[in-house]
């Protein structure tokens, strides 16, 4: 897939005031900090569409992006961040499950993980609970230029051990830098596939 445009739609706090659910949606979403801003300017071919802060935990809306016209890319507001209070802390979760339960036209969320560490905990919680609510989701391993591939290959390998203990089946799983622009071509193509699955299906459903 070939991103020739890549527009800011609008910011907000509310589902309801989302863009009309008529194109497929792409949220990601990760840890404060896990390089989501990086990865969505490298997917784009922008380097400032989405915002990148130096301090952690910032973004606190949902920031909706069209792009080619044609589906909606999503950058959700981080989770994890200490300095973030307790009561900000409930609000922003309510605001992501109502989102995720009630976007209609959610087609994928892609989970951002830091490649240098091991699994952790907050992590593994949010994947679980996606699983729970059955969103589909697939994994994204962030930050691979920022260690050796062998150490990058040994926490991807952890991270997809402690996932078996409770998962039957893995989710797919991409490995990306956003500096050295790895595993662009793969994430895009994944989306333009599910394009064409979306599509089909409409007609499909419009034909009976």
């Amino acid at each position: 897939m070939d991103i020739k445009e890549a527009k800011f739609l609008m910011s907000n706090t509310q589902v309801e005031l989302c863009p009309t659910p008529d194109k497929p949606e792409y949220a990601f979403i990760g840890r404060s900090n896990v390089g989501k801003s990086s990865l969505i300017n490298m997917l784009t071919g922008q380097k400032g569409l989405a915002k990148t802060s130096s301090s952690p935990g910032k973004t606190q809306l949902i920031n909706h992006f069209i792009i080619n016209n044609s589906w909606y890319l999503v950058d959700l507001p981080g989770y994890g961040y200490a300095k973030v209070s307790k009561e900000s802390r409930e609000k922003w979760r309510r605001m992501i499950n109502y989102y995720l339960q009630k976007r209609e036209n959610l087609t994928c969320v892609f989970v951002l993980i830091d490649s240098r560490h091991e699994p952790l905990k907050q992590d593994l919680e949010f994947i679980n609970h996606l699983g729970n609510m059955g969103v589909p989701f697939v994994i994204v391993f962030t930050k691979l230029d920022k260690q050796s591939a062998l150490k990058t290959e040994a926490n991807v390998s952890a991270f997809k051990s402690k996932m078996g203990e409770t998962w039957e089946e893995l989710p797919l799983m991409f490995t990306t830098s956003a500096e050295k622009r790895i595993g662009k071509d793969e994430i895009l193509q994944y989306i333009e596939e599910v394009n064409v699955q979306v599509q089909d299906q409409q007609k499909q459903n419009l034909s009976h």
